[in-house]
């Protein structure tokens, strides 16, 4: 499986009062990471859906919380695919600190019409599993 990284930085606007990142900014995270790992397959979002209408759209997320990030950390979100089908894609996304486990998810991704009904993804081939 390949794997894509992603790295971001924890900023004070990312934690809560106890200092640790607040928990749903961890979906931040990973959405920035998927949307880097869609651009590096050379799928222009915005094209997809002004020319054809297309949209990306999640439409289940398992999360766990394994450990707080804080201020200032050095995140690095890993993304790679774990299953395929023609209509759709469940990624394996993880936070890490340096070797330290922060976050876990599987996700899974539909591509939606104009109407938002869900058609055949619009992804290349390669794109994973």
């Amino acid at each position: 499986m390949t794997v894509h990284l992603f790295e971001c930085r924890v900023y004070y606007e990312d934690t809560d009062l106890a200092g640790i990142v607040y928990y749903a900014n961890y979906l931040r995270f990973i959405e920035r990471a998927r949307s880097e790992w869609v651009r590096g397959l050379g799928v222009d979002q915005a094209a997809l859906r002004a020319e054809r209408g297309l949209v990306f759209a999640v439409r289940r997320l398992e999360a766990d919380y394994l450990s707080p990030a804080r201020f200032d950390e050095l995140l690095t979100v890993r993304t790679g695919v774990e299953a395929r089908s023609p209509a759709r894609l469940v990624l394996r996304q993880e936070i890490g600190c340096g070797a330290r486990p922060v976050f876990s998810a599987r996700v899974t991704l539909v591509c939606l019409d104009a109407n938002g009904r869900p058609v055949r993804l619009a992804l290349p081939p390669d794109a994973g599993a």
